[in-house]
């Protein structure tokens, strides 16, 4: 009962708790910056400042140099729809023998009730207001908490050490926070640099094949290799289309999700699990439902945070003695 309550209130305050879990990750992530200004005696709160600046500044420039190609491409998709019909018309066949079985199983399951669809309440354009509104509300949210949890420090851990009855329970949950920090800033460390190369390794294949706007299509894959395995499907199936539009032929359109499939192998499956095997490893059937479950959840961001929640439940669980097997049981 409680874990369905917890999950409930996960789901319905997402409003709420998804900008406090994501500004504690981020706050994860920049720890090590921090005391590295704190070194070069900056005060705390003018480091904090200038992190926020910094993180703001990469996320509002990355939109504005990206706007451009990306409407440019978003108005050739009507001109080009008979352009893809016509390269994918041998599909039509399949695509219809799949239609008919679905029709056919729909016949057999159909009930003979009349459902009333209500009518949409709102526009598109309020629709879109709405979600940028919300949009704009959570970014808000999630750099407010994150400058007060840059400023608190240890404030927290503290707190908690302070309340702790015993000596070793203390010293746990010193050591559980500093792995915490160690592992979580490492991991997210390691994807991003991984993830900068592979957007750069993408935007030289995209430019190398005629494509065009390498800067767009590097900073796409470079966004999409944050949700693990999700995304890298997605990008295959964009870099798809996309060569579809660009390039003459079939053959010639499978080149770019082609090399892009290739380099994710290399990076996905090679490189970066060997960077992050000394921290941690994690099921990789775990971390499927993770990405479901948390997309679910939250959606976009939720499939970002499912690996890092997940790792974090991982360090808890090889820490606290009775929970060893779950953690165990989430261990690759």
């Amino acid at each position: 009962m409680f874990l369905v309550t917890a999950l409930a209130v996960l789901y319905v305050a997402k409003a709420i708790i998804l900008p406090v879990v994501l500004a504690f990750v981020l706050k994860l992530r920049l720890n090590p910056a921090l005391r590295f200004l704190e070194r070069w005696s900056v005060p705390r709160i003018i480091a904090a400042l200038l992190l926020i600046v910094a993180v703001c500044a990469s996320i509002f420039g990355l939109v504005a140099a990206l706007a451009g190609p990306a409407g440019d491409w978003f108005a050739k998709l009507p001109s080009a729809i008979p352009r893809l019909q016509e390269r994918l018309e041998f599909l039509k066949e399949p695509v219809e023998i799949m239609r008919r079985f679905l029709g056919a199983i729909r016949s057999f399951t159909q009930v003979d009730t009349v459902v009333a669809i209500p009518a949409s309440e709102g526009s598109l354009p309020e629709e879109i207001f709405h979600g940028t509104w919300n949009f704009a509300a959570g970014l808000f949210t999630t750099v407010l908490l994150l400058f007060f949890l840059l400023i608190s420090g240890d404030t927290f851990l503290r707190k908690l050490v302070e309340v702790l009855p015993s000596f070793s329970e203390k010293r746990q949950a010193v050591e559980i926070s500093q792995q915490i920090e160690s592992d979580i800033s490492g991991y997210l460390v390691t994807i991003t640099i991984m993830n900068a190369l592979v957007g750069l390794a993408t935007g030289l294949v995209m430019w190398g094949c005629g494509v065009g706007d390498p800067v767009l299509w590097g900073a796409v894959a470079f966004l999409l290799n944050y949700v693990p395995i999700l995304g890298p499907l997605l990008g295959v199936g964009i870099f798809f289309f996309v060569g579809l539009l660009a390039l003459d032929g079939v053959w010639a359109a499978l080149l770019p999700a082609s090399l892009y499939l290739a380099i994710h192998v290399a990076e996905g499956e090679g490189i970066t699990p060997l960077l992050l095997a000394r921290r941690f490893t994690l099921n990789p059937v775990l971390v499927i439902l993770a990405l479901v479950f948390w997309y679910w959840m939250w959606g976009v961001p939720g499939a970002i945070l499912a690996v890092p929640i997940m790792a974090i439940t991982k360090i808890i669980c090889d820490r606290v003695k009775p929970l060893n097997p779950f953690g165990h049981f989430l261990s690759g």
